[in-house]
């Protein structure tokens, strides 16, 4: 980990009122993106450093605002400098949705329900200053897959024939996403902080964040590519979402399709965390993700890219155990 002090840091902070703070660097996550924590007698901040041209703070600023005007725990924005990359946010402290349970799994149903009232509460909400989620979008995402991990593992695909499997299963969604909601992108258990007890979730890292279905943060934050939610869970979960959303569609469809299209661009990002970030650690993650991906294919919705994956990926790859087996082409 990088543990140096980007530049300009000292004078933003001094114009922010922290001079003479300690700044000490926090881990870090797979974007370019650093965190410090900023300590002073007073109490603490966050620093952001999102550096041009890699990063932007700009949307994050700006989606950070709209959930916090909108009774949602986005952190407060303290200070910014975008040109320089920097931010000083409100710290929600240490302790996030994962280290909690991995401490007290006995809590897991209890916080897993909290987690999906917040986004009952943020999808009652009028959709937020955002783009929408295209098709275009999904698919670029879904692409992911074909870019990095198939060469990753030397496969030929018909890559046409994937695109327009993906177009045949997301369609029949994009009329349930219209006007939509606020879609984070990336609600899970390592990007909820614990901010004041069980029932007050943090957020973090939305700056991402798209105008689309509500099936997508809900996959997210109970297919965990990072962390073990049991069937268990999960059913509980997603029951209890229905039940007080009321989707007047078939809810559990267009969420095993946007899981299976949630899953694959990960195994694409993390393949691609690894060839061209030098991030080999993420590969680990695939199995668990590629589980995930499989329970979602079996869904009659998934036909077509199901009948894809049976035609050009191998039987002893579709093993979740045997993904990461053999080599990857450098």
């Amino acid at each position: 980990m990088d543990l140096s002090i980007p530049a300009g840091v000292e004078p933003f902070l001094a114009s922010a009122g922290w001079t003479g703070a300690i700044v000490e660097p926090l881990p870090g996550d797979a974007s370019f993106r650093r965190y410090f924590r900023v300590r002073r007698s007073t109490g603490s901040a966050i620093l952001m450093h999102a550096p041009p041209p890699h990063e932007d703070p700009e949307p994050f600023v700006r989606a950070a605002r709209w959930l916090d005007a909108n009774g949602m725990n986005a952190p407060r924005i303290l200070a910014e400098d975008p040109r320089e990359g920097l931010v000083l946010l409100q710290d929600f402290g240490e302790v996030r949705m994962r280290e909690y349970l991995d401490a007290w799994p006995q809590d897991e149903e209890e916080v897993y329900r909290y987690a999906v009232d917040a986004l009952l509460q943020l999808h009652r909400l009028p959709p937020g200053p955002f783009n929408d989620y295209t098709l275009a979008e999904y698919q670029r995402e879904a692409k992911l897959f074909i870019d990095w991990f198939c060469p990753a593992r030397a496969l030929y695909v018909d890559s046409r024939a994937y695109a327009q499997a993906w177009e045949d299963v997301l369609l029949p969604l994009l009329p349930h996403q219209r006007p939509g909601v606020s879609v984070l992108r990336d609600y899970h258990a390592e990007n909820i902080m614990l901010d004041g007890g069980l029932h007050r979730q943090g957020l973090l890292d939305f700056q991402d964040a798209l105008t689309g279905h509500p099936a997508y943060d809900l996959v997210s934050l109970l297919q965990d590519a990072r962390r073990d939610v049991s069937p268990e869970i999960e059913a509980k979960m997603f029951d209890h979402y229905v039940a007080s959303a009321q989707p007047d569609y078939d809810f559990l469809a267009d969420y095993a399709r946007l899981g299976a299209q949630r899953n694959i661009k990960i195994v694409g990002i993390f393949v691609r965390l690894w060839k061209r970030d030098g991030k080999p650690r993420y590969l680990d993650y695939i199995p668990r993700v590629w589980a995930l991906l499989e329970r979602d294919l079996a869904h009659p919705a998934l036909a077509p890219v199901a009948a894809w994956f049976d035609q050009f990926i191998p039987a002893t790859l579709r093993d979740p155990a045997g993904v990461l087996g053999g080599r990857f082409e450098a």
